[in-house]
């Protein structure tokens, strides 16, 4: 995953490379990848309907943030994200350590779960649709149930997985159930969990955008579509740089979160 320094190739090595920041080696591809599309349609290699110039959609986006529109469609769909993240965060984090602590629990949850895993959930969006209607509810609703599984999966397995001597240890010395919890369990569980909410919050943005697309209204994947049946192509290229750029931006912020999180982890040792 972008942003994530999990299990991240090592960079190259030695002069130049070595000395500039994390961020700006993390993003060199990035940049590149950005030329190459400004050369390309800069060449004429392909018409500029279908891949106009970099400079040409940063030109328009010039415009539309000039005007406020696309900030006040950004702001929609991020607050929609948001809301959406926190809330399959919270009701995910607390199923997950509910089947961890309670038979019963797992007993009714992991079957459910099982047969949620493999369903494409953006099925479900017409039922929340008809239920909830077109606007922010079923949208939250839609992208909250598609990122939620991921969560209780990674927190269920974190909680279990702990090493049993930690637990052991904290109770021979006579430590509460509660403070078990929340002084052994919990922080031992803290890496499965954040890497199971690293990788349904891109899944919330991806969400979000394509319930916008399909039901309209306001917001990036709104905006796109209705760029698309005019045929401004410059404008859908904008919003898919738009949800490039803040996709990228949150998912780094989540990373550096993490670092901050788990600065006493082996894994963050010289990341921070």
């Amino acid at each position: 995953m972008a942003g994530s320094d999990i299990a991240a190739a090592p960079p190259p090595s030695g002069g130049l490379w070595s000395r500039l920041p994390g961020f700006i080696r993390r993003s060199l591809s990035i940049v590149v990848l950005l030329l190459v599309w400004e050369g390309v349609a800069r060449a004429g290699w392909i018409d500029p309907f279908l891949l106009p110039g970099l400079s040409d959609v940063i030109r328009r986006g010039y415009e539309e943030v000039g005007s406020a529109g696309l900030v006040y469609l950004t702001g929609l769909t991020l607050y929609r994200t948001l809301f959406a993240f926190i809330l399959a965060a919270v009701i995910g984090v607390s199923i997950g350590v509910a089947m961890s602590v309670s038979k019963n629990v797992r007993w009714f949850c992991d079957p459910l779960v099982s047969f949620a895993f493999p369903i494409p959930k953006i099925a479900l969006l017409p039922i929340f649709v008809l239920w909830f209607g077109v606007f922010d509810v079923s949208k939250i609703t839609m992208t909250t149930v598609a990122c939620i599984v991921p969560i209780i999966s990674a927190t269920h397995l974190g909680t279990r997985n702990i090493d049993k001597y930690l637990v052991w240890s904290a109770r021979a010395l006579g430590t509460s159930e509660r403070k078990l919890f929340w002084k052994i369990i919990v922080p031992a569980a803290l890496p499965a969990i954040l890497t199971g909410l690293q990788i349904a919050f891109p899944i919330t943005l991806i969400v979000s955008i394509v319930c916008e697309m399909l039901t309209g209204g306001q917001g990036l994947g709104g905006y796109m579509i209705y760029a698309a049946r005019f045929g401004e192509s410059d404008k859908v290229f904008l919003g898919i740089f738009f949800t490039a750029l803040i996709g990228y931006i949150l998912i780094e912020g989540f990373a550096w979160l993490r670092r901050r999180l788990l600065v006493w982890h082996t894994e963050t040792s010289g990341a921070v």
